[in-house]
Order: structure tokens, then sequence, then C-alpha cells
């Protein structure tokens, strides 16, 4: 059902940085992301966490965690399929990261999140075929 999971979250000044590891964890326990030092508009310091996940029983992990979302997290993903699918098949989703902190996943829109591109697995890989099998994840 996925190919592989790319995620990504930004570490700004007034954040810690472990605390940040940590909601990572909730997603992805095994993973140690890279980082990135960078700067923000303002030239305050930006650290960007990131990695990829292509093991199947990472991947497999993630899709149990998925199933754990509650009714209406999986409705609102669900209804906005066409618009967080792209036509590569890749589904965009993004973790409240003070939330996945806590242990708790919730879907969210803001950008203070982490970020997740998911490469559907889609024979061939098409905007509609992706969008059936990602279908199939949250029902």
């Amino acid at each position: 059902m996925i190919h592989n999971i790319s995620y990504r979250a930004f570490v700004y000044g007034t954040e810690n940085e472990e605390k940040v590891l940590e909601s990572i964890k909730t997603l992805f326990p095994n993973s140690s992301p890279h980082s990135e030092d960078t700067e923000g508009y303002y030239k305050n310091p930006v650290l960007i966490l990131s990695n990829k996940i292509d093991k199947k029983s990472e991947i497999k992990d993630f899709v149990k965690k998925l199933s754990t979302l509650n009714v209406y997290s999986r409705k609102r993903i669900l209804n906005r399929l066409e618009d967080k699918i792209d036509e590569s098949g890749n589904l965009f989703l993004r973790f409240d990261k003070q939330r996945a902190y806590l242990g708790d996943l919730k879907v969210v829109d803001h950008g203070d999140s982490i970020h997740l591109k998911i490469k559907i697995a889609a024979y061939p890989a098409k905007k509609k075929v992706a969008i059936e099998i990602a279908r199939k994840l949250f029902e």
C-alpha cells in the first residue's frame, strides 16, 4: 500500500529539539532523523529534522498507528484525499507536534507540525488509483 514515507519537522529557536524528536518518535519510534541548520525569514535559527522510512516493518507499524486515529480524523482525511494527493500518488499529511509529543496523533493543516509525504504504491502511479488505495487506509 505504501512504498515509503518521508517526514520533516522544523525546530524553531523557541522550541526544545529533544521534545520535537520525541514527537517524531510517536510516529516513527525507530527513526533517527537527519538534521540541517538553516535560518528563518528574520534570520532566526531553524533546525530541520527529516528522514525517509522505507523499511516494510516500519511502514506496517505506521499503518497500524493510522488505524488508531479517531473517526473524526479519518473522515477528515477521507473527505480531503483529492486535495491531499498529488498527480504522482503522494499523500501529504501533517500531524500536530505538540499533540504527538503527548502521544496523541492529530491531523492538522497548520505549519507547526510534522510534515509527511507518503508515497502510495499505486499501479499505474496515477492520482485516481492512489486515492482508491489511500481510501482503504482510512476506512
